[in-house]
C-alpha cells in the first residue's frame, strides 16, 4: 500500500475517532449533569460524588486534548500538510503515525523537543537527592 493510501486509511480513522469522542463527551456531560441534579445523601456520599466528579472531570479534559489534536490533524490533511513533521519538515514514518495519527512531529524531533523541556527548569526527580548528605544519627 503506497503511502498517500496509508495517509487515506488515517484519516478516516481521525475522522471515526472523532465522531467517537463527540459521542463519549456528550454521555460524559449529560452524566455530570445528571448526577448534579440528584444529590441527595449524607456527607460521605457528597464526598463520593466529589470524588467521582473530579475523576469526570479529568476524562473530559484528556478527551477533549485528544479531540482538539484530531481536528487539528484533519484541518493538516485538508492542507496538505499532514504527515509532515512540523520540526523538520521530513515525513513522519507511517509507523509513527499508525501509532499517534495526530503526531506532529517525527521520533528524533520530539526526543529533542522532550531533552529541551527538562533542560529549560523542569524538575528532574531521580536527581533531586544526588547532593544530599544523610541524616545525622
Amino acid at each position: 500500500m503506497s503511502r498517500k493510501e496509508s495517509i487515506k486509511k488515517l484519516r478516516d480513522q481521525l475522522i471515526r475517532r472523532r465522531d467517537a469522542l463527540h459521542r463519549a463527551l456528550e454521555g460524559d456531560l449529560s452524566l455530570l449533569r445528571e448526577l448534579h441534579q440528584e444529590r441527595t445523601g449524607d456527607i460521605l456520599d457528597a464526598a463520593a460524588d466529589t470524588v467521582q466528579d473530579e475523576l469526570n472531570s479529568q476524562l473530559i479534559e484528556a478527551e477533549s486534548r485528544e479531540l482538539t489534536a484530531i481536528n487539528d490533524a484533519i484541518a493538516r490533511f485538508d492542507n496538505g500538510c499532514y504527515g509532515n513533521c512540523e520540526g523538520c519538515e521530513k515525513p513522519i514514518p507511517l509507523t509513527r503515525l499508525r501509532a499517534i495519527p495526530y503526531a506532529t512531529d517525527c521520533i528524533d524531533c520530539r526526543r529533542k523537543a522532550e531533552r529541551m523541556t527538562t533542560k529549560g527548569g523542569a524538575v528532574m526527580w531521580n536527581r533531586v537527592f544526588d547532593n544530599v548528605e544523610a541524616d545525622p544519627v
